[in-house]
């Protein structure tokens, strides 16, 4: 695969090579100043020289990760046998939290942003119930769910005021003057249910329909993008400015984005829906089943991060001004803005996916290319769009693969439960007088969501279960609880199936340092109060201090012969204690 050349792979060999310098083995830390040295003397170290001891700087990296987390039962070494490790530093009993680790970077699913209003950057759902019922259907009206796609242009047609919606402006408590007007909806059906007028609709959306018992479901408000593009909206100022420093500031398409191109930027992203089917394809082939937007919004984000990043460090350190002048990069600099991203584990995208089912194995090698080839054409669509002299490493082919070869290898789907399947589990769950009453409104409602749902719903006495789980790799991890009744497990299905939860992909720095055990003792799941796209580690049984702390990247419960086939996919063959005792 030589036939696609990068001219700045070539010129920036050096730089890139440093950059991509992986975390260094046990076996590599043979270093004469010990990591309490350098902690004790950094102060009198000059910044060049302290650069010197890369073990000392991940060791000092992780665990000021886990100081900020508040996770200080925890201790990322490393091992031998798997390179980094996740390490219990206390006792854990059974369901005990090991971990809630804050993400790198990550996306909401594109379909999915139909279905679910959620903050850009922290992902809890904003709004109020209504108007994440309405905006579900106006947009279902649209006919946009039915093709299974999201783009920037379609959401842009809901109404502008649909998204100024404060969760505790409406002091009214009546949910409509005349309920039964509702019932009176068009009779045309649909895969979704039986469609509500538009008014209905629209009011829904504007706050002027108060749903019953709604307001027993707050929500934050909705704050718009600083930037001022409809693409991006958040649950709180703090949000938004956090997302615009780190991330959006570059990547928005509004009127004060600082992007250097905004029709640039927007070509860049039409190249990834025009592309979609061959990455689609090469995704399908790999554990996480992502789209290619998952892949585009993770690069866009890695490198506007370092990119902002190494203007705010070449900003603190007044020494630089003069030699870093424009278009020169100081690597020192550009290395401490990646510091985040050295520290996983990276391999070349094209080089580490699945080779698809349906592609013979003597044209592999064609299929690769083809990937690659691709990739290079995004990469220049990419590089006209936020292109930072300076940073000019990063936008070379060899850091472009290796990004999302990282999130291919290291991602966790990000689930939040929504809080429309608790308001509508919690009307099931009224008196039967209060119930009828609110059902007047509520049930024109289900039947426009879907016939299916109205019925799943209909004398429920469940709680919601399974909502919370979170997966590895795109793979779901058992999701047994105790105690699931068969109607609860039955409406949680078709609760999934309607994509009320939000789905997406993230990469989280903690989380991504545990390692694989078929038995693992700790596992990713959503706790009730757990309404986030912090990433959450739940023990599954007891952990002593000095023990592993291990989770399943697949389904653990299949045969033998299957996990280690799913497993080869991630470059590995599975060691654990189960996986000897099953073999042949």
């Amino acid at each position: 695969m030589d036939t696609v050349f990068c001219p700045i792979d070539a010129y920036f060999a050096d730089e890139i090579s440093a950059l991509l310098q992986p975390p260094p083995s046990a076996q590599a830390q043979a270093i004469s100043l010990s990591h309490s040295l350098v902690q004790n003397y950094a102060y009198i170290l000059p910044r060049e020289v302290f650069n010197f001891f890369p073990f000392c700087k991940t060791q000092e990296y992780f665990d000021q990760l886990i100081t900020t987390r508040g996770c200080t039962g925890l201790k990322v070494k490393q091992n031998g046998a798997h390179g980094k490790g996740v390490y219990a530093d206390a006792d854990f009993r059974e369901g005990d939290l090991v971990l809630k680790d804050q993400m790198l970077a990550g996306s909401q699913h594109s379909a999915n942003k139909i279905d679910c209003l959620v903050c850009s950057f922290c992902f809890r759902f904003i709004g109020t119930i209504e108007v994440q019922i309405g905006r579900k259907l106006y947009l279902q009206d649209l006919g946009v769910a039915a093709n299974n796609e999201c783009d920037r242009q379609t959401l842009a047609h809901i109404p502008k005021k649909t998204c100024q919606i404060n969760s505790s402006d409406s002091e009214d408590d009546s949910y409509v003057k005349d309920p039964t007007s509702m019932e009176e909806c068009a009779s045309t059906s649909s895969k979704y249910g039986t469609p509500l007028p538009k008014e209905i609709v629209e009011s829904l959306m504007t706050g002027e329909l108060v749903l019953p018992y709604s307001k027993q479901f707050p929500l934050p408000s909705v704050i718009s993008c600083l930037g001022g593009c409809r693409e991006a909206f958040y649950c709180s100022q703090l949000c938004a400015e956090a997302d615009w420093d780190l991330f959006h500031s570059l990547l928005c398409t509004g009127a004060r984005s600082k992007s250097s191109d905004k029709e640039a930027l927007l070509k860049f992203l039409q190249h990834a829906n025009e592309t979609n089917d061959i990455f689609l394809l090469a995704a399908k082939s790999t554990k996480s089943d992502l789209l290619l937007a998952n892949f585009v919004d993770f690069l866009l984000q890695v490198v506007s991060f370092t990119i902002l990043k190494y203007r705010k460090l070449k900003a603190s350190y007044p020494e630089d001004q003069g030699k870093c002048t424009a278009g020169n990069c100081d690597l020192s600099l550009l290395s401490e803005a990646w510091k985040p991203v050295s520290m996983g584990y990276k391999i070349r995208w094209w080089e580490c996916i699945a080779l698809p089912d349906d592609v013979d194995s003597c044209d592999e090698a064609a299929f690769r290319m083809q990937i690659k080839e691709l990739a290079f054409t995004s990469l220049q669509l990419l590089k006209a769009a936020i292109f930072d002299k300076e940073c000019e490493p990063l936008f070379s082919l060899e850091i472009y693969g290796h990004i999302i070869g990282m999130f291919e290898l290291n991602n966790l789907d990000l689930v939040v439960a929504s809080p429309v399947e608790d308001y509508f589990l919690y009307i099931d769950d009224l008196p039967q007088s209060e119930k009828k009453e609110a059902e007047r409104v509520t049930r024109p409602v289900l039947d426009a969501l879907g016939d299916d749902y109205s019925i799943c719903c209909q004398g429920s006495r469940g709680k919601r279960t399974t909502a919370h789980s979170q997966v590895v790799s795109g793979r779901c991890l058992a999701d047994e609880l105790a105690g699931c009744l068969k109607e609860d497990i039955r409406q949680y299905m078709f609760l999934e199936s309607l994509n009320l939860t939000l789905n997406g992909t993230a990469f989280f720095p903690l989380q991504s340092c545990m390692n694989h055990s078929c038995h693992p003792n700790a596992r990713a799941f959503k706790r009730e109060e757990d309404r986030d796209g912090q990433a959450t580690i739940v023990a599954l049984r007891s952990i002593s201090k000095g023990e592993e702390v291990t989770i399943s990247y697949i389904d653990e419960d299949l045969p033998c012969e299957e996990r280690q086939a799913m497993l080869a996919d991630y470059g590995f063959r599975c060691r654990c204690q189960k996986c000897l005792e099953e073999e042949p």
